[in-house]
């Protein structure tokens, strides 16, 4: 299960030991793990505990159309 801010929709990474969101303060849910996120190699999680989007293999940022 990923936990998510229900304000600001940051993922939090499986170490975070937070109630609140630690970029905007908003109540965390849970969700459950996407599919192809279980396969993945283990995410990027910056110094809040938020995991960064991925890497395209050929470079850039992922991002949502």
């Amino acid at each position: 299960m990923d936990r998510v801010c229900t304000h600001c929709h940051a993922v939090l990474g499986p170490d975070a030991k937070v109630d609140w969101c630690p970029a905007c303060g908003g109540a965390l849910a849970e969700r459950p793990t996407l599919p192809d996120a279980q396969n993945a190699i283990k995410p990027d999680v910056d110094h809040r505990g938020i995991v960064l989007p991925r890497k395209h293999a050929l470079g850039g940022i992922i991002t949502p159309q």
